[in-house]
């Protein structure tokens, strides 16, 4: 399911997204405290997301999180739509944004994309919002101008950054994805990988005896590079990882690497001219 931001009214989604700019982030308006506000309906809603998905997202399980009814939320945000833009910026802000300038450009950006990655696993419902419209949040921005500093460092102009931005962005996206789809398959299909990949590949010989000899060069790639069981000894924890996860994580790293040095080529031919 793909959920597009900034369906809400623009002008309120925008004021509630930068109304941080005031002391305290709220309306500094005199007498008593309000019960409820902006921030603390943000935080309800995002445990919502993160404990049950988007699709358990609503006014109404924000309320009952917060022991109120649906009605009382609107006074502070209009409604689902400007809420979503208010969560999507506000779980942004736990990407670190001060990275120290090493210098070091191919580190910085290796553990740009590693924090990327473990953020949108702690928040899989990021991964729904469509980045075809971004929500245009504070804590967005800043995540987005931490990775051009990043990239700064190469030297390459700016017309490749833009693009280095965005292939960067998609790349640690994907890998997210499959890792949080490999971490749900289990519960949502009620077969765990090993069991699913067994019964299917057992069965692929029958019904497809002449696999090698239709596909030779997959089939000799599989053959060269067969998955690996974890290695209790060396990390007891990849025990309990699952399958799918696990091969994602290997293609994230292994990925990440040939894209950096596919960058380090490009500085290197920009040097040269």
């Amino acid at each position: 399911m793909v959920v597009f931001a900034g369906q809400g009214d623009a002008r309120r989604s925008m004021s509630l997204l930068w109304r941080a700019d005031r002391p305290d982030g709220q309306d500094r308006r005199p007498g008593p405290r309000p019960a409820l506000s902006v921030d603390a309906i943000v935080t309800a809603a995002v445990a919502v997301a993160d404990e049950k998905g988007m699709a358990a997202l609503s006014m109404r399980a924000v309320g009952e999180r917060l022991g109120r009814t649906a009605m009382a939320l609107y006074t502070y945000v209009p409604g689902k739509d400007e809420l979503l833009d208010l969560m999507y910026d506000a779980v942004h802000a736990e990407l670190p944004t001060g990275r120290p300038d090493t210098g070091d450009w191919r580190a910085g950006l290796t553990d740009w994309a590693r924090d990327t990655l473990e953020f949108q696993l702690r928040h899989p419902w990021v991964l729904r919002v469509s980045q075809a419209r971004p929500v245009l949040g504070p804590h967005e921005y800043a995540a987005l101008d931490t990775l051009v500093r990043l990239l700064n460092g190469t030297g390459l102009d700016a017309a490749v950054l833009r693009r280095l931005v965005g292939t960067l962005s998609h790349f640690v996206r994907g890998c997210a994805g499959t890792v949080a789809e490999a971490r749900q398959a289990a519960a949502a299909t009620g077969e765990a990988d090993e069991e699913w990949w067994f019964a299917r590949s057992a069965l692929l010989g029958e019904v497809a005896p002449d696999f090698a000899e239709r596909y030779p060069s997959l089939s000799a790639m599989e053959a060269a590079s067969a998955p690996q069981p974890p290695d209790p000894s060396a990390d007891p924890a990849s025990a309990d990882v699952p399958h799918l996860e696990r091969e994602a994580r290997r293609t994230f790293e292994a990925g990440l690497g040939v894209l950096l040095d596919g960058i380090e080529a490009a500085v290197r031919r920009a040097g040269a001219r």
